[in-house]
């Protein structure tokens, strides 16, 4: 997969070295490129940004620059995502959507914002959507893009080891992922549970999927709905 990513901040995305996700770089697996889009202006102080038509506090992202930037890697396969608060929920469902696309473009604003245009005319161009991580605001579109490319990128076959874990995680299923355990079976006065120390599959499997069942209720009980 090709993922590209367009921001004022490059460096926020230096993090996509390092884990298992260098590992898929280094292995091909994942073609990542950042952009600065200050290269993508034509004025000596590189300016990204100028004030709303129509009033209201702060600076909006110019649409020039982001047209030029978009031009550069744009093709009739992209989905381009902008990460706004705006947009719909990024649910593991969008990341298991996004992760069989040939090619993903991230386009971090900053400020209040991207002149709209930009999106209209990305539309025109290529696939858009607009993809928020929750009802919260960020300074920046960078920490939502680093996010889903981690859960979109885990995706993609041979990037897991243990392409198995993916299956029993939180929200694979629907469900929030029963508790686990490991060595010692007791520490400090707290006992793993009797029934995980058995070897019986099925009733470790009754008992886990019970514990899913049980914490979705108490924490996240709309998933059930």
């Amino acid at each position: 997969m090709r993922i590209d990513a367009i921001s004022i901040f490059p460096e926020f995305f230096d993090v996509l070295d390092i884990s298992l996700l260098g590992k898929a770089k280094a292995q091909d697996l994942l073609d990542v490129k950042i952009h600065d889009l200050r290269d993508f202006t034509d004025d000596k102080h590189r300016t990204v940004d100028d004030t709303p038509f129509g009033g209201g506090a702060g600076m909006l992202m110019k649409a020039e620059p982001w047209g030029q930037a978009l031009d550069l890697v744009m093709t009739p396969e992209t989905i381009v995502i902008f990460p706004s608060p705006a947009g719909e929920l990024f649910k593991q469902a969008t990341a298991k959507e996004f992760s069989q696309a040939k090619h993903l473009v991230f386009a971090c604003g900053r400020y209040e914002g991207i002149d709209q245009r930009v999106v209209d005319y990305a539309t025109s161009n290529a696939k858009v959507r607009l993809v928020s991580l929750g009802d919260y605001v960020l300074n920046g579109g960078e920490v939502a893009a680093v996010a889903m490319i981690e859960a979109i990128a885990r995706l993609i076959p041979g990037v897991i080891g243990n392409a198995d874990s993916l299956t029993e995680e939180s929200h694979s299923d629907g469900l929030l992922e029963y508790p686990s355990y490991t060595k010692p079976s007791t520490w400090r006065g707290l006992e793993v549970p009797e029934v995980l120390l058995g070897g019986n599959h099925a009733e470790i499997a009754k008992w886990r999927k019970a514990r899913a069942l049980e914490r979705t209720q108490q924490v996240r009980p709309e998933l059930l709905d």
